[in-house]
């Protein structure tokens, strides 16, 4: 009967393991223009739906143009292990949308 008890704690646990990928952490990094002036930024974005490429173009395009600027380009999907290589380069547009 013991064996029983630990059916539910064996579930939850394999049930938080089984989380998607983005649980932990999932960023795209992009680039984005403004018309008159046009004015250019690369940034690098958290994304909250599904980590893949095509899922994220949706997601930023959608952020960015809230604040007027508009996506060109979805450079790529990865999880928390490529932001310190991109923080630099993205400046203040680093998690900003």
């Amino acid at each position: 009967m013991t064996h029983i008890r630990k059916i539910p704690a064996l579930l939850l646990l394999l049930a938080a393991l089984a989380q998607p990928a983005h649980a932990a952490g999932c960023y795209a990094d992009y680039k984005a223009k403004q018309d008159q002036p046009l004015k250019l930024h690369y940034g690098v974005m958290e994304l909250s739906g599904a980590c893949s490429k095509s899922a994220a173009r949706d997601e930023v395009a959608a952020r960015l143009q809230r604040a007027g600027w508009t996506l060109l380009n979805v450079l790529s999907v990865f999880g928390p292990e490529g932001l310190d290589k991109r923080k630099a380069d993205a400046g203040s547009n680093f998690l900003r949308f």
